[in-house]
């Protein structure tokens, strides 16, 4: 199972935050979705709900405490991000965290103008 995690500057299109899903999907093998995440302050963005629709994926707001629990495991960095959110990516703690415990990046971000986007693979499950 693998989680999207996406970080988006305020007012981004549905069409730019699909395109680069779509993008980082290529990178991965067929895997289940879990779904798109991000943090709970982009719960306004109309961007992120009507690209979740189109792709039919639930989308799940998470809070900023459960990202700063796996900061430590990101590639990436962005100054602007750890000053707003104090977090190194959005994109790659979201799907961290999205993926659960035990989850491993295999698309570590990218971007694309005002989005950016990360996959995590969940875990090996435990006997």
């Amino acid at each position: 199972m693998i989680a999207i995690g996406i970080g988006c500057k305020s007012g981004v299109s549905a069409d730019e935050i699909i395109a680069l899903i779509e993008d980082g999907l290529s990178r991965v093998e067929n895997e289940t979705i879990a779904g798109l995440f991000t943090v709970a302050s982009k719960a306004h963005e109309s961007g992120l709900a009507e690209a979740a629709a189109s792709l039919s994926l639930p989308l799940l707001f998470l809070p900023e405490i459960a990202l700063k629990s796996v900061a430590g495991r990101t590639e990436s960095r962005s100054e602007r991000v750890v000053a707003l959110f104090g977090v190194p990516s959005i994109a790659e703690t979201a799907a961290l965290v999205g993926a659960g415990e035990g989850s491993t990046l295999i698309v570590p971000r990218i971007s694309r103008g005002n989005v950016t986007c990360a996959i995590a693979k969940s875990g090996e499950a435990k006997p």
